[in-house]
C-alpha cells in the first residue's frame, strides 16, 4: 500500500507462536460468545472512510469490514475468491477481457440494491479522482468498464496483467453505492455505505464504532456484535497502558519492541495479556531524490549501503521484532533474491565505502541530512535514523543528521523534491512481489524521487504481469532486484515481524494475521 504506508506488520505467512495458540488461537466451540462487542487498539490512524482516497493500512481495515469487492481473500489463502461476484474469470488471457457475474440479493447497508452499476461506478469514479492518496495508481491496465446488464460487470485491459484479480480483491476495489457518492469528489463527512459484513456507525478523531450490517449477503459470518477501532495516534505508551488497564481487547498495532518484549517476558501461561506473532512482507526503505546534489549521486548511495548496519539496528532499534532486508522484494514473498547482500555485503567496511566516495571524487565528509517521519513507517523510526546517522558519522566519512517531520508535511515536502534522504514503508496490497516492484518503478511510482528505471518500467514489468504462471517470473524480478541494487535509488533496511496482543479470553485473531492482508473483524470473539 501506498508507501502507503503506515506501519503495520501484514504477514505473508501467519505463524502464531505454539505457546499462543491456547489462549489466542483456535476458535474454542462453547467457550467464544458470539455477540460480544470487540474493542481493537491502534496507535496509527484511519486516514480516510473513502476508498477512492484511502491507501493507508487503516483505511484499509476499515474498507475490508465495511466495504465488498467482487473477489475476497479467504482466511488463510492468497488466491482470490468470489465476494460480490458468484463468479469471475478472464475469457481470454490475451483479449484482456476480465468478467464478473454479481451473486443474487446484494444490498448496501442501508437497504439500496447493488448492481453492476455500482462496480463500474467505483471503479470510473477513483480512477476519475484519481486521488495521490488514493488506490487509482493500482489500475494503469484498466482501461473501461461495461456493464451489459445489472449482474455483469466486464472490464477491458489495455495490456494483459495477471494480478488483476487480486488487486480487485483489495481494499482497491471496494463498492460504493452509486447514489451516496459524489463521482467528482471525496465524501468528507466520515461516513461510509458499503455491503460488507459491518457498517460504520460513528467515525471520528478517537474512535471507529461498527455494528454487523444486517443486509450483508456473503460468505462472512460475523461472531461478534460489533468492533470498536479506537485510536491512540501515535501514542504507543497510552496503547499498552490501556491493553493493561483491560480497556482494550486487541492491540493490533502501534506497540514498541521494548513494550513486546515487556508483555513477553512477563507473561507467565497462566491467562492475562498474550502476544501473537506473525511473520511479514512489510517493508521499510531509505529512499533517495535522484536529483539531490548529494544523494543523486552514485557514490554517496553506495557509500552508504557499505556502511550501514542492519543487525546492529534489529539488535539495538527494534530488539528482534524485524529482521534485516536486502533486496526490495521481501523473504518469502515468490521472486526474492538478496541482491543488497550480494552486492554490498551484510558487513559494513569502511574501506569499500572510501572507495565508492572517491571514485565520484569526493574526498570530504558528506554533509547529509536523513529526513523522517514519527510513527507513520514504525513507531521507532526517529529512532532507527538517528542510529543509522551515527553508523554513517563512526566512519568518519560522513556528517550526518536527522531531521523528523510530521506526516502531513512531510508527504508534501517528498513530492515537492525537497529531501535527498527520506525513509519509505510498505504495506502489500496484494501478496505478489508485482507489488513490492510495479508501484515503485513502473508508471506513476509513488516513490517521487526522480528514478527512470528504463527497461524496468518498459521491459520487465509488463512481460512479469503478462505472466499468469507465476512461479514463472522469478527471472524477471531476479533482473529487477539486480538493477535496483546497482542504480540504488532506494535502500531496503528491514522487513517487519508482525505482532498482536491480546486479553485472554479474545479468540479468532489467528484468522486476521494471514498472508491476504485483511483483518477480518467478523473471525474475532470472546468469552463472556
Amino acid at each position: 500500500m501506498n508507501l502507503r504506508t503506515q506501519w503495520p506488520a501484514l504477514p505473508v505467512v501467519a505463524v502464531l507462536a505454539s505457546g499462543l495458540l491456547t489462549g489466542c488461537g483456535s476458535e474454542d466451540g462453547d467457550a467464544a460468545s458470539k455477540g460480544s462487542k470487540i474493542v481493537v487498539g491502534m496507535s496509527d490512524d484511519v486516514l480516510a472512510t473513502d476508498p477512492a482516497s484511502g491507501y493507508d493500512p487503516g483505511s484499509w481495515l476499515l474498507f475490508n469490514n465495511v466495504f465488498q469487492s467482487l473477489l475476497g481473500f479467504p482466511k488463510g489463502g492468497t488466491e482470490p475468491q468470489p465476494d460480490a461476484a458468484k463468479s469471475c474469470e478472464f475469457s481470454d488471457p490475451a483479449t484482456r477481457v476480465y468478467t464478473c457475474t454479481l451473486r443474487d440479493g446484494l444490498k448496501f447497508s442501508n437497504g439500496d440494491p447493488l448492481t453492476s452499476e455500482d462496480v463500474k461506478f467505483s471503479f470510473d469514479r477513483m480512477l476519475k479522482i484519481d486521488d495521490p492518496d488514493g488506490p487509482a495508481v493500482m489500475f494503469p491496465t484498466l482501461e473501461q468498464v461495461d456493464t451489459p446488464d445489472e449482474k455483469t460487470v466486464v472490464f477491458r485491459l489495455n495490456t494483459a496483467d495477471a494480478t488483476f484479480p487480486s488487486k480487485i480483491a483489495s481494499g482497491a476495489g471496494a463498492i460504493v453505492n452509486h447514489r451516496e457518492y459524489d463521482a467528482n469528489g471525496l465524501r468528507e463527512d466520515g461516513k461510509a455505505v458499503g455491503s460488507g459484513p459491518y457498517k460504520l456507525d460513528s467515525f471520528d478523531d478517537g474512535k471507529a464504532v461498527f455494528s454487523v450490517n444486517e443486509h450483508y449477503s456473503g460468505s462472512a459470518e460475523p461472531e461478534n456484535s460489533g468492533v470498536t477501532l479506537q485510536f491512540f495516534h501515535g501514542d504507543q505508551e497510552g496503547l499498552k497502558k490501556a491493553l493493561e488497564k483491560g480497556e482494550v481487547d486487541i492491540a493490533y498495532r502501534g506497540l514498541t519492541a521494548q513494550a513486546i518484549t515487556e508483555i513477553e517476558e512477563a507473561d507467565t501461561g497462566d491467562g492475562g495479556i498474550e502476544v501473537v506473532e506473525g511473520s511479514s512482507a512489510e517493508v521499510q526503505h531509505l529512499v533517495f531524490n535522484m536529483k539531490d546534489p548529494v544523494a543523486g549521486r552514485l557514490g554517496v548511495r553506495k557509500a552508504m549501503a557499505y556502511l550501514i548496519d542492519r543487525d546492529a539496528l534489529m539488535h539495538d532499534v527494534y530488539e528482534g521484532t524485524a529482521t534485516p532486508l536486502y533486496s526490495i522484494i521481501p523473504a518469502g514473498v515468490a521472486g526474492h533474491n538478496t541482491a543488497f547482500f550480494d552486492t554490498y555485503g551484510a558487513r559494513p567496511s569502511k574501506a569499500k565505502a572510501k572507495a565508492a566516495l572517491e571514485k565520484e571524487g569526493i574526498t570530504e565528509k558528506v554533509e547529509l541530512t536523513l529526513w523522517s517521519t514519527p510513527a507513520r513507517y514504525g513507531p521507532a523510526t526517529d529512532q532507527e535514523l538517528e542510529a543509522i546517522a551515527k553508523q554513517l558519522n563512526a566512519s568518519g566519512l560522513f556528517d550526518a543528521d536527522v531531521k523528523s517531520v510530521e506526516f502531513a508535511q512531510y508527504e508534501k515536502d517528498v513530492a515537492a523534491g525537497k529531501y535527498g534522504v527520506y525513509v519509505k514503508g510498505w504495506v502489500p496490497d496484494y501478496p505478489d512481489a508485482d507489488n513490492f516492484t510495479a508501484p515503485f518503478f513502473g508508471e506513476g511510482n509513488v516513490l517521487s524521487n526522480h528514478y527512470e528505471p528504463g527497461e524496468i518500467t518498459k521491459t520487465l514489468l509488463p512481460r512479469t504481469a503478462a505472466e499468469s504462471d507465476r512461479g514463472a517470473t522469478d527471472k524477471e524480478f531476479g533482473e529487477i532486484q539486480d538493477q535496483v541494487a546497482e542504480d540504488m535509488p532506494l535502500l531496503p533496511i528491514w522487513q517487519g515481524k508482525q505482532y498482536a496482543v491480546v486479553q485472554d479470553g479474545v479468540y479468532g485473531l489467528e484468522y486476521c494475521l494471514d498472508a491476504s492482508t485483511v483483518f477480518r473483524f467478523w473471525e474475532l470473539s470472546k468469552s463472556s
